[in-house]
């Protein structure tokens, strides 16, 4: 099985709430760049550009945003609630009732691929 299938048998597999965002999340991600390699890295999808960028996962309760070197951005939307204490990782976890600001999404995603660029 290539990395793509395992992608969507993971997404098809969470048949809730949860798969429904990520696999929008997903389509987000190669919106904003199409350059992004999708992988299939510690079971779950990761988007690459030099170095893992950004991973999706879901939990019982919320999905994830991890930005692999969410630390070093602005994040002038405050959008990362989770890992603050990390030296290098931020995320941000949603529940199923939360929303959030996609421009602001958008352009964090932007900005973590100009960091792993500059890298």
């Amino acid at each position: 099985m290539n990395r793509i299938q395992e992608v969507d048998n993971y997404i098809t597999g969470l048949e809730d709430w949860r798969g429904e965002r990520i696999a929008h999340f997903r389509e987000l991600l190669h919106a904003v760049s199409p350059d992004l390699i999708e992988e299939w890295k510690w079971s779950v999808p990761v988007f690459k550009g030099k170095k893992p960028v950004i991973a999706l996962s879901a939990f019982k309760e919320h999905i994830k945003l991890n930005f692999f070197q969410g630390a070093f951005l602005k994040d002038s939307h405050k959008l990362f609630n989770n890992g603050l204490e990390s030296k290098s990782q931020r995320s941000i976890d949603l529940k199923e009732s939360e929303t959030i600001d996609e421009a602001a999404l958008k352009a964090l995603i932007k900005e973590a691929i100009e960091f792993d660029e500059q890298a």
